[in-house]
């Protein structure tokens, strides 16, 4: 299976999914013209990785700006996630954020506080 890299942009996230390792990063800003957009591939790779690969996933967010079509977006990634955790499968979420930025811990916070899944918060 192919890894899936897309470069950041001032509007879209960096994103770099290595399907050898199942580390998966996202970093940056996240608010694109349309969300649905630029997301549907990255879900779609990711259910493919799951169906195919069925090895540990290592989800790093190191996220400095969300809009709400985005956090969407992720709240459905973190779907995926959550399902394949409960159907066996393990996956470890580490949501990076800039030790004085308490906005974006508390946006994970919230973002995660709904799903069964291993979830730490780290300073960068």
């Amino acid at each position: 299976m192919d890894n899936y890299i897309v470069e950041s942009t001032k509007y879209t996230l960096g994103v770099d999914f290595n399907a050898e390792t199942g580390v998966l990063k996202m970093t940056g800003s996240s608010y694109p013209e349309n969300a649905v957009e630029f997301f549907k591939p990255i879900e779609d790779w990711l259910k493919k990785y799951i169906e195919e690969v069925k090895k540990p996933i290592r989800f790093e967010l190191k996220i400095d700006y969300l809009n709400t079509s985005s956090t969407k977006s992720l709240l459905d990634i973190f779907d995926i996630l959550e399902e394949y955790s409960q159907s066996g499968g393990e996956v470890k979420i580490i949501w990076y954020y800039e030790e004085d930025d308490e906005d974006m811990l508390e946006t994970g916070e919230e973002l995660t506080e709904d799903f069964e899944l291993d979830i730490e918060f780290k300073t960068l």
